[in-house]
């Protein structure tokens, strides 16, 4: 290959070369991965191992308790770091491969970046099969890590100690790019892995990366800037990109300078602070009657680094017909879709290019007074939910408000699938950007424990992680609230218990079928009127956590602030009411039978056909 070189195992120079990649954040220059969640087993324990044993005070190795939650507290601590550092989670071959496969798609989805290192069978396959092998009769170079394809960005299998060197690169790029960013997995065969080459020192140089900020075509620019001074009635729908940007002032002073109003998606909540001036709520089916009001009327909607999901389009009911969209992305496959002009590039320089486009045009005053009316009436009823009353069980509004107020300005709150988003993201409100992380790109029950985990560790302890949790994503994955006991990094853990799956039973029940398999009271239990009920203050207690359980919200408010004095992660656990909701109007496109002998299902039925007729037609 010429040039000096270095005698190592596969394993020792993939570690050296991820310890020579840096990035850099607010000017200063910091390794690109931060750190490496672990679960040692035959497939990565005697020679990944090894490696990462040697570096550990410069890559430091964290230990996990599931390799499924390990994964998602690396991409936990990914959206904290706002993409710019990352985490890396390896595993052994078979089950604990396969356990990460529901958090690369967590990654995949929500298009964060997360390095995924499994150890893999044999290349030469002499011992085959070996201990957890699953043997594909008519192909044997299959394994379980094929399953990963589904959910990677970049994907690759090392068989020869020498391919590190072309597919470590690529695999970077590809977490790092904007328009391709998210999950990168390597399957890493065994007898591979202790393989000794002549690397050359060049692949070890030291490497700073930075995220690349494409700019938009110029005809395009001209294209969507011209559209826009045909509006009568703009909207602003800002996505998760526009965090990832960096571009949260750009699009906020855009809005205010234009007079043009914001509402934001889940993955965007957070980009503004709820009293910003130009801000109007969230969109979409969980969101505020104030922006879906103001999307109804749109006719031109710039939709700046958002994929458009049905959530926030309410299946794609929530806007006209005739209304015209613009999207801004670094992703051509998300900017081109749903008829709109797709505009190519990255959110703060796109923005920034678009602002000077526009010359002196500013949409009519009265439209965002109009906007201010309309989310200071949802304010309104927000307050209104959030009030305490002597309802003998508090809703979930009221433990949502009671939690917001006691949080600091610099607290993320951190929740994931159930009933807490449609109530984090209608009554949460934000005080400092970027302290609202609710994973709904993927809903993954379990995330919200483990995130938590990640993003106490991106804080460095300048701030405490509030996790909200329902007893049953709890249930599902518990076991970092232990990581965090380990490790020191503290959190605090709100779990609201509602006696089993209840939003998933709203809808159950909306659409006409009487209550299933979701609250515990109607699953095939011993006593039905009275299942066993879990303690989970005892329960986090037994994992060396601190916690308390709350029969008010006068107790959970002075739970909150003994949590404030704690020096380890706290768990609190209150009863929240199963059947008490905010509000939202914007509709949801789902399955309801054709044809069913319940009366109740017919009538949701019609109800689904008359939703679907105001969809958006060939999006």
């Amino acid at each position: 290959m010429g040039g000096s070189t270095v005698r190592l195992t596969m394993a020792q120079a993939l570690v050296r070369y991820l310890c020579n990649q840096f990035t850099e954040i607010d000017g200063a220059r910091v390794p690109l991965f931060a750190g490496v969640f672990a679960i040692f087993g035959h497939g990565n324990v005697t020679c990944l191992s090894e490696a990462l044993e040697a570096v550990q005070d410069r890559l430091p190795t964290w230990r996990g308790q599931n390799e499924q939650s390990m994964a998602l507290a690396a991409i936990g601590f990914a959206k904290a770091k706002r993409r710019r550092q990352i985490m890396i989670a390896t595993s052994s071959i078979g089950p604990g491969a396969l356990n990460m496969v529901t958090a690369a798609g967590v990654a995949h989805a929500n298009r964060l970046p997360v390095l995924l290192l499994a150890g893999d069978t044999f290349a030469n396959r002499v011992p085959d099969p070996v201990l957890q092998q699953v043997e594909h009769f008519g192909n044997p170079t299959v394994t379980v890590n094929d399953a990963f394809k589904a959910v990677s960005r970049y994907w690759d299998r090392i068989t020869l100690p020498e391919q590190i060197i072309s597919s470590l690169p690529q695999a970077v790029a590809a977490m790092l790019d904007p328009a391709d960013c998210g999950p990168a997995f390597i399957a890493l065969c065994q007898d591979t892995q202790e393989k000794a080459f002549d690397y050359p020192e060049a692949f070890f140089e030291p490497n700073v990366w930075h995220i690349p900020r494409p700019r938009p075509d110029r005809k395009k620019l001209e294209e969507a800037a011209n559209l826009l001074k045909t509006a009568k009635r703009p909207l602003i729908i800002a996505g998760g990109g526009v965090r990832y940007s960096l571009a949260e002032e750009r699009v906020a002073d855009f809005a205010v300078k234009r007079g043009i109003p914001i509402v934001e998606t889940i993955a965007g909540k957070g980009i503004l602070t709820h009293h910003h001036e130009a801000h109007a709520g969230p969109i979409g089916t969980i969101g505020s009657t104030s922006a879906n009001a103001l999307a109804t009327k749109a006719d031109v909607v710039l939709a700046v680094g958002t994929r458009l999901q049905d959530f926030t389009t309410g299946s794609w009911t929530a806007f006209s017909q005739d209304a015209k969209f613009i999207s801004v992305n670094t992703a051509r496959f998300d900017a081109v879709k749903h008829r709109a002009l797709a505009v190519v590039g990255d959110a703060l320089e796109t923005m920034q290019e678009l602002d000077v486009s526009l010359g002196d045009w500013r949409a009519a005053p009265q439209l965002m007074s109009e906007a201010r009316a309309l989310f200071a009436d949802w304010n309104r009823l927000v307050d209104e939910r959030q009030a305490p009353t002597n309802a003998p069980v508090p809703t979930y509004a009221q433990v949502v408000g009671a939690v917001n107020q006691w949080a600091g300005p610099k607290d993320v709150m951190v929740t994931a699938a159930g009933g807490l988003p449609g109530e984090v993201t209608k009554g949460w409100r934000v005080k400092e950007p970027g302290t609202f992380d609710c994973e709904f790109g993927f809903s993954c029950m379990g995330y919200e424990i483990a995130a938590g985990w990640g993003h106490a560790m991106a804080s460095a302890g300048s701030s405490t992680p509030i996790v909200m949790v329902g007893d049953g994503s709890y249930m599902m994955m518990n076991s970092d609230i232990y990581s965090t006991v380990l490790s020191g990094h503290k959190m605090v853990v709100i779990v609201c218990d509602n006696g089993g799956f209840a939003v998933i039973n709203r809808l159950q029940n909306f659409k006409g079928i009487p209550g299933f398999n979701n609250l515990l009271t109607d699953c095939r239990v011993k006593d039905k009127d009275a299942p066993p009920h879990v303690d989970f203050a005892r329960h986090a207690e037994a994992m060396g956590a601190l916690a308390r359980h709350c029969a008010s919200l006068a107790e959970l408010s002075s739970a909150l602030d003994w949590a404030r004095t704690t020096d380890r992660t706290t768990v609190i656990s209150i009863a929240t009411d199963a059947f008490e909701w905010v509000p939202g109007d914007a509709d949801w496109d789902v399955g309801v039978p054709e044809t069913s002998t319940r009366e109740p299902v017919r009538e949701a039925r019609a109800q689904q056909v008359e939703i679907r007729k105001k969809q958006r037609v060939g999006v």
